[in-house]
């Protein structure tokens, strides 16, 4: 009896690691798309396949059990229909969709979903939450990996190096480090800034304890100039990645567009999230679940950016601020609940932290002196003063305090570095 249990429990350890095998290389497919639409309409169009010679992700947890994202694709084998690897994820374009200028023009952006490169013919289905978060199927396309036009070639190759190594790809968490507008010159720079960035990274619970579930590489690409863009300034720079200030027209977003080049500079090491480091001292980042996060080198607020962005990009935390200036316009509709984890319309207070409130906390929480250390529904968050709270009077992803991560976010936190680690 004692040697069946134990054949059983063998099989279930390395059954996921069999699908992994069953189904996929040991390396990444990039399926680069044109996303065009408005503030009311979206459309697909397939740009390229590209081979990618590491896969960071994890072999064992191939589908996604989180709800995040505005988006989500789905990986069939097509054989079988069995569905064979999921994620979440938003997108640049998803935000844009919530500004005024939306409404009065139409623009197409670059984006891209990896996965394990599939041994066989799969099919690809791309999925919208719409304001109801139902997911409504948007497009589908068919992979052939034997297709002669999936690109092997190595596009803005350059060397690596290793910030933190803690062991195998596949069983961590997998950071890259993109260097934008250092120069050659300041590659030193750049390798001193990575290992102090790290060191910010684990300067905050849950991170500190759980470093050895991380890998961090950085990548030795330089630019052409220092600096970034800063277009009110009249500023331009020739950079690695093209990032700019004033995305959106809000002086402190600092994004790229340039997705292409971005996810060719990424691929030079295995990761699961690509942070761009920019080097300026000008206060500004930004980040995008599952897409990237950026902040500055040199400004005094660098740390707590840095945690911060990467809160939004790993773990889909959302911003529980409500009083500064956003580019955003109704971003959460008040009937429904949000689908980050750490905001709640009360709508389904069930499904969000009501079990990490205690049984004299009053829902909603009054904004008293009693209840700032304790965990319950504070209104006000993601932009909004009304209809919408947040776990904490407090909070790293509220104000600009390190290492000040509430419950609730530490929890979603460690799940996803549980997910990824496995």
């Amino acid at each position: 009896m004692k040697s069946v249990i134990l054949f059983l429990l063998l099989t279930t350890a390395v059954c996921p690691q069999n699908i992994f095998n069953d189904f996929f290389e040991d390396k990444t497919l990039r399926l680069d798309y044109f996303h065009t639409g408005d503030s009311v309409n979206s459309f697909y169009s397939i740009g390229e396949l590209i081979e990618e010679p590491y896969w960071g992700g994890s072999k064992v947890n191939l589908i996604d059990k989180f709800p995040y994202g505005k988006y989500r694709f789905e990986v069939y084998d097509s054989a079988t229909n069995k569905l064979i690897y999921s994620r979440g994820y938003s997108t640049l374009f998803g935000e844009w969709q919530t500004t005024d200028e939306a409404k009065q023009t139409v623009k197409t952006f670059i984006e891209t979903v990896t996965f394990p490169y599939p041994k066989k013919s799969a099919v690809v289905k791309f999925y919208e939450h719409n304001k109801k978060n139902e997911l409504i199927e948007k497009f589908e396309y068919r992979v052939d990996p034997e297709n002669y036009f999936i690109k092997t070639e190595r596009v803005n190759e350059y060397s690596s190096f290793e910030v933190v190594n803690s062991g195998n790809p596949s069983e961590k968490v997998d950071i890259v480090i993109i260097p934008e507008g250092y120069t050659s010159k300041e590659m030193s720079l750049f390798e001193e800034d990575c290992r102090k960035f790290a060191g910010y990274l684990f300067n905050s619970s849950p991170f500190r304890e759980n470093k050895e579930k991380f890998n961090i590489w950085g990548i030795e690409a330089p630019s052409a100039e220092s600096g970034t863009d800063i277009p009110a300034e009249d500023r331009w720079r020739k950079t690695l990645v093209n990032s700019t200030f004033y995305t959106f027209d809000l002086d402190r977003y600092l994004m790229t567009y340039d997705n292409k080049t971005l996810r060719n500079i990424a691929s030079n090491a295995p990761y699961d999230q690509i942070f761009i480091l920019v080097n300026s001292d000008k206060y500004g980042g930004g980040s995008i679940y599952n897409h990237y996060s950026t902040c500055v080198n040199d400004n005094e607020y660098s740390e707590f950016v840095f945690v911060h962005e990467f809160g939004h990009g790993f773990a889909s935390l959302a911003d529980e601020y409500y009083t500064s200036d956003v580019a955003y316009q109704n971003f959460y509709p008040l009937d429904i609940e949000p689908l980050d984890p750490n905001l709640t319309t009360l709508v389904d207070f069930e499904s969000k932290w009501k079990n990490l409130v205690d049984d004299d906390t009053p829902i909603p929480t009054p904004d008293a002196e009693e209840y700032k250390g304790k965990v319950g529904a504070f209104e006000g968050g993601g932009y909004m003063e009304k209809g919408i709270y947040r776990p904490r009077h407090d909070c790293t992803m509220k104000s600009i305090v390190v290492d000040n991560f509430c419950p609730v976010c530490k929890r979603a936190i460690q799940q996803m570095i549980d997910f990824y680690s496995e």
